[in-house]
């Protein structure tokens, strides 16, 4: 919630003067060209419009109406196909160049998707060393559904290698991955990321973009995309979809198997 009034704040600016009354739709496609013409998004733009409509209809449905009519408020098309992910060539370039602590780190987030924020705040507490299983229980994710991973060989030496580092420190902490001290969990770093980005000779890339490629790899393995949604933490099939890139090996190995 806080995120979507974070958007009200350009609008509040511009309509600030303006009586409710006043905002009619002339006035909101005057707005979205203002922005458009300060280079923001459409994206952007759009979750503005949105905290704005929804001001509008909290104050409309109030007992008496604080006011009596909310304008058509037009929304932009949207680009929402997610392009950047990391062929395995890539990611095992990127790997090499990353600092020791953090190479378990991206290695869980290229193989299960798994937002940052999910994989940093991640406690033994959730972890079954012995079944090779890892849990997010429901309210500790961004959908607020529960999640299960089962560790693959190259994963459950990652935790087997993180529960010994753990072991070294002067404290024992609950989290899986810690940062290069070994005193808190893994939290920014930005510098290190960028720094093997440039050594590996890979380009600028986004963490993020293991999110697309961990769901891509799992479609190409024959996963069902049910599986695959719930490994990833994906709640609906629209966007789902839209980090299930079709690349050109893509295209080949389907005209392989015809």
């Amino acid at each position: 919630m806080r995120a979507k009034w974070h958007y009200l704040w350009g609008v509040r600016g511009y309509f600030e003067g303006f009586k409710v009354s006043r905002i009619t739709t002339p006035h909101i496609q005057a707005y979205i060209e203002a922005r458009q013409d300060e280079g923001a998004a459409n994206a952007t733009i759009n979750r503005e419009l949105s905290a704005l409509k929804r001001m509008l209809n909290l104050g409309a449905r109030q007992t008496p109406p604080k006011i009596d009519r909310v304008p058509y408020i037009p929304m932009l098309k949207e680009n929402n196909t997610r392009k950047g992910f990391f062929e395995h060539g890539d990611y095992l370039a990127l790997k090499d160049t990353l600092p020791d602590y953090l190479k378990g780190f991206v290695t869980f987030a290229y193989k299960t998707g798994w937002r940052v924020s999910e994989i940093n705040n991640l406690t033994w507490n959730q972890v079954d060393r012995d079944q090779g299983i890892v849990r997010l229980e429901t309210g500790e994710t961004k959908n607020d559904e529960g999640r299960t991973v089962y560790l693959d060989e190259e994963l459950r030496e990652v935790f087997n290698r993180q529960w010994e580092a753990r072991k070294k420190g002067q404290k024992l902490l609950p989290y899986v991955f810690l940062n290069r001290d070994g005193n808190d969990k893994v939290k920014r770093f930005d510098k290190a990321w960028n720094k093997a980005c440039k050594d590996a000779g890979i380009g600028k890339r986004l963490f993020h973009d293991f999110r697309r490629t961990s769901v891509r790899n799992m479609v190409r393995a024959g996963i069902p995309e049910k599986v695959a949604m719930m490994i990833s933490g994906h709640k609906t099939r629209s966007v789902f979809e839209r980090y299930n890139i079709v690349d050109e090996t893509d295209l080949k190995l389907a005209a392989q198997r015809q």
